[in-house]
């Protein structure tokens, strides 16, 4: 198993191939990243690189902890010299400042109301070649346990005949989760760990395709806390480690009412406004 240095991140993004010239703004915005993480001294453990295809496409198919784990988790592509173009929320894309960046960096805008056309650009993206970042429980996981996982990435994968790389991060959720306000002590260990890839067979059930993904990811996430570097700072920072480990975090039924009460509220104050 290859274990990327903080310094085998860096060197890989500066002193690569000579890159695209269309991907000159996404390689800026890294190395910007970069620059971000080692001044907060961040101790990143990244695992399994050497799963991430040289060329081709492939889909990065990662558990959701964090605001920030799609920065993290392209820091797994780096040591193979591979950008990754992550789905998102078609809102990010509207935002005045985050749109122009996420346009630049050719990420695929995920409007959730009208999904089969980011389906299709993800498949265009996959069959050119691109390996695209995928977050399949959709939402973050408030419980930092995997969520119910959606099909798409599977269905993807056989239209595209392209591979699944199961991938976790864990710690991330330590840094800036939903519900905490952001925690940038220096120091804090960050685990990105790549699993072997898998090519779902054509005719394939996407169903059990996802089921064999999480199956793996549980595997990956299971290894990757029991082996995590980092530990509560006191006896009250237990809020990040789930409860099946001793900590405090919410129980999956747990999270799952906190975010069912979000949305009714929410949808709750989009019928007042259109009243």
């Amino acid at each position: 198993m290859y274990t990327a240095s903080w310094r085998d991140v860096v060197r890989s993004n500066l002193y690569g191939p000579s890159p695209d010239p269309r991907d000159r703004p996404y390689r800026s915005i890294i190395r910007v990243a970069l620059a971000v993480f080692r001044l907060f001294r961040f101790r990143f453990d990244v695992r399994g690189s050497e799963h991430v295809p040289a060329s081709g496409g492939a889909i990065i198919c990662s558990n959701h902890v964090s605001y920030f784990d799609f920065t993290y988790l392209g820091l797994a592509a780096l040591p193979q010299h591979r950008l990754v173009r992550f789905m998102a929320k078609a809102a990010v894309f509207d935002n005045w400042f985050a749109g122009r960046f996420m346009r630049a960096m050719k990420h695929i805008p995920v409007d959730r109301r009208a999904g089969t056309a980011a389906f299709e650009s993800a498949v265009r993206a996959l069959k050119d070649g691109e390996i695209v970042g995928v977050f399949p429980e959709a939402t973050i996981s408030e419980s930092f346990e995997l969520k119910e996982f959606k099909t798409g990435a599977a269905r993807m994968a056989m239209e595209a005949g392209v591979p699944l790389l199961p991938t976790v991060l864990w710690g991330s959720q330590r840094v800036y989760t939903k519900g905490r306000k952001r925690d940038l002590t220096r120091g804090t260990p960050i685990r990105i760990h790549v699993g072997e890839p898998f090519t779902p067979a054509p005719g394939s059930d996407p169903v059990e395709v996802t089921a064999e993904l999480k199956a793996r990811l549980t595997e990956l996430l299971e290894h990757a806390r029991a082996t995590y570097a980092g530990a509560p700072r006191s006896p009250d920072d237990t809020w990040w480690v789930p409860k099946a480990m001793g900590g405090t975090a919410p129980t999956v039924e747990e999270a799952a009412a906190l975010e069912a009460e979000r949305k009714a509220a929410k949808a709750a104050r989009r019928a007042a406004k259109e009243r």
